[in-house]
């Protein structure tokens, strides 16, 4: 048998298994306690020594195991916990004990028995039935090294899961952020909503879209971009309080901060304002900030981050000033701001506003924004869904969030003028016209609802992957997908 492989090996007990009459892969185990459950229930019970009177039932993966003779001992893990199985020739029987030769690391057991403390303290299952629950024909990573692959952490996440615990919590946290976000909206009187994933116009947003086709209609559709001008519908048909947590796609690169489908959280409040969505933003990562951290003081990446309130608030010029060699008045005219991109290199196209221009000086600086900072007060050129500021008729009452030198949210007081927004459209389809890919479609279907009135309104859109590498203090987003798009292997 020398000869034969790892995987070899592991075929051959599968067939050892059948031969006597074992199922490697049964249809039900009726398992009592979580690991989990075992350790609480008794981590202040038994002395060294001592074993319970109560059976228990468990299951978990075999990770390693140690010992010879009439005593092994397993190393097993459910749910993120460690628990070891005591083997014992005296309590299996013999011919049950010798089937643990056909088992390897990384197969699934139970086990039945007596909840036992070791002479050294350790909480243990004293078995005295051990079942199959699934034969692993590959072998885990190694033990010390784990599982330290990037590229195949994201790939074969299941193996990150078994081998690496910290990824767990990280996608335990996530999960307990989306409950979080769900009950602080809930209990504000916000409604949960689904909006379409297949759209017959890409808009919401400035991005390029995934094209798919629908055949019984013989039409094109486009992947969701941002679920924004469905959910603004449902304000026009009288929902005051909308949100949203909804999967949207853009087919553009791929980054440590850019995945093409991601989560976002987008809410719409009816009477309310862009001022209102930024109380509204603050209260809500403040809360979840403090909940899943217990300080409204973290650190990501080395860096410490305060969330106390109230945030810093600047406009796009003020914040370009405080990194740059740069004042206002170098922002008065599109030909002042096209000389303030040059001084500093930064390439503007000739269809380019003085709006576009401030955008593309303030995005190279934008990752200086380190402290929760909203920049506030965009220009009208780069802003087709956003009402235009109350005192300023070039500019939009709209804000983004910045925190660890990247955006996080993005919010208006939204635009419910129909003449005014179907202006708008025509702007971006001339853009659109001149060769920007990002430019917004016109939309006659959300202008008929615009037409039919919608109440002053606050919309806030929040990036969900972006938020948790934050909370989690993950340096890249694929570190927060449990599925991350990769390039395929050669």
């Amino acid at each position: 048998m020398e000869h034969l492989s790892e995987l070899e090996m592991r075929r051959h007990k599968l067939d050892q298994l059948r031969e006597a009459g074992i199922s490697p892969y049964p249809y039900h185990f009726n398992r009592t306690h979580t690991f989990a459950q075992i350790r609480e229930a008794y981590a202040e019970k038994l002395a060294n020594g001592e074993k319970s009177e109560e059976t228990v039932i468990v299951a978990g993966r075999i990770t390693g195991w140690r010992g010879k003779g009439k005593l092994t001992f397993l190393d097993l893990r459910d749910g993120g916990e460690r628990l070891q199985g005591m083997i014992m020739l005296n309590k299996i029987g013999e011919e049950a004990y010798q089937h643990l030769k056909m088992l390897d690391i990384g197969d699934m057991v139970g086990l039945k028995g007596l909840v036992a403390r070791t002479n050294t303290g350790e909480l243990s299952v004293q078995a005295e039935e051990l079942t199959l629950l699934a034969k692993s024909l590959r072998p885990l990573p190694e033990k010390y090294h784990g599982l330290t692959d990037v590229d195949l952490r994201y790939r074969q996440r299941y193996l990150d899961l078994i081998v690496n615990p910290e990824v767990r919590e990280t996608f335990v946290a996530r999960s307990r952020a989306l409950s979080l976000i769900r009950q602080f909206l809930t209990t504000r009187a916000f409604l949960e909503v689904e909006t379409p994933m297949l759209h017959p116009i890409p808009g919401g947003a400035a991005a390029r879209p995934f094209k798919t086709h629908h055949n019984a209609l013989d039409m094109e559709l486009f992947l969701r971009i941002a679920p924004e001008l469905y959910l603004k519908r449902l304000i026009v048909g009288g929902f005051d309080r909308v949100f949203e947590l909804n999967r949207n796609f853009r087919n553009e690169g791929m980054s440590t901060r850019h995945n093409p489908e991601f989560t976002m959280l987008e809410l719409y409040q009816a009477y309310a304002d862009y001022q209102d969505m930024m109380n509204l933003t603050e209260e809500l990562i403040c809360h979840l900030v403090q909940e899943i951290h217990g300080s409204l003081k973290i650190t990501y990446q080395e860096t410490e981050v305060d969330f106390a309130r109230p945030w810093a608030r600047m406009t796009m010029v003020e914040a370009i000033c405080q990194f740059l060699e740069l004042t206002p008045s170098d922002f008065v005219s599109r030909d002042t701001a096209a000389a303030a991109a040059a001084k500093y290199n930064i390439a503007i196209e000739p269809s380019f506003g003085l709006g576009k221009i401030i955008n593309e000086i303030f995005e190279s600086v934008d990752s200086r924004l380190i402290q929760p900072t909203f920049i506030i007060d965009y220009p009208k050129e780069i802003s087709p869904l956003a009402k235009e500021h109350r005192s300023n008729p070039e500019l939009t009452e709209r804000f983004e969030l910045f925190i660890t030198g990247r955006e996080m949210a993005n919010a208006f007081s939204e635009l419910n003028d129909p003449i005014d927004q179907r202006a708008r459209f025509e702007k971006q389809l001339e853009a659109k016209d001149s060769g920007d890919e990002e430019a917004h479609a016109m939309d006659h279907e959300y202008i008929l609802a615009l037409e039919h009135g919608m109440p002053p309104t606050g919309g806030l859109g929040i990036g969900i992957d972006r938020l948790i590498m934050l909370l989690t203090d993950s340096a890249s987003i694929r570190d927060v997908l449990l599925f991350p798009h990769m390039r395929p292997q050669a």
